[in-house]
């Protein structure tokens, strides 16, 4: 199954080479596309609604054609990584082509890209930095996969 990682940005300096290692480990569970979106410059006087809705449009277009759309943002459901893996081993199961993971830049993801996602995802209620957001995800994609196959990575169990 495939899924796809659709981001607003790189991740910093800082958090770089543990983004790199859980997409590294996550590859080894699932086919993994990680899609870098250009993010808008803040101009003065340039709103923000503006900005989000450039940044969400274009990454909806590199969507692929028949994936789940996941909106990760703060107000989204809370799942456990149990619930996660279980999501994911569902779509394969399913034989659904895969799911498509959206990041917003530092304003988040306009309402219109929420509204199309079918399901919105919370990994904190925190608001994080969208490259933290990103290491985040890549660890508990790397987890669900440790899940489903049973391995002793995850120790959340019971």
């Amino acid at each position: 199954m495939r899924l796809s990682v659709l981001c607003v940005g790189r991740p910093g300096r800082l958090l770089a080479d543990a983004v790199a290692e859980y997409e590294r480990r996550a590859r080894r569970y699932w086919t993994l596309d990680v899609v870098e979106i250009r993010a808008e410059p803040a101009r003065r006087g340039r709103p923000d609604a503006e900005i989000r809705a450039r940044e969400s449009r274009r990454l909806l277009e590199r969507v692929p054609e028949g994936a789940d759309v996941v909106a990760l943002t703060r107000s989204g459901e809370r799942w456990s990584s149990e619930q996660f893996s279980r999501y994911l081993e569902g779509l394969a199961v399913a034989s659904q082509p895969g799911a498509a993971f959206l990041i917003g830049g530092a304003l988040g993801l306009d309402s219109p890209t929420l509204a199309h996602a079918r399901v919105r995802l919370s990994l904190s209620p925190f608001t994080l930095a969208h490259d933290i957001a990103r290491l985040v995800l890549m660890e508990q994609l790397y987890r669900a996969g440790t899940i489903v196959r049973g391995e002793p990575y995850h120790k959340g169990r019971g």
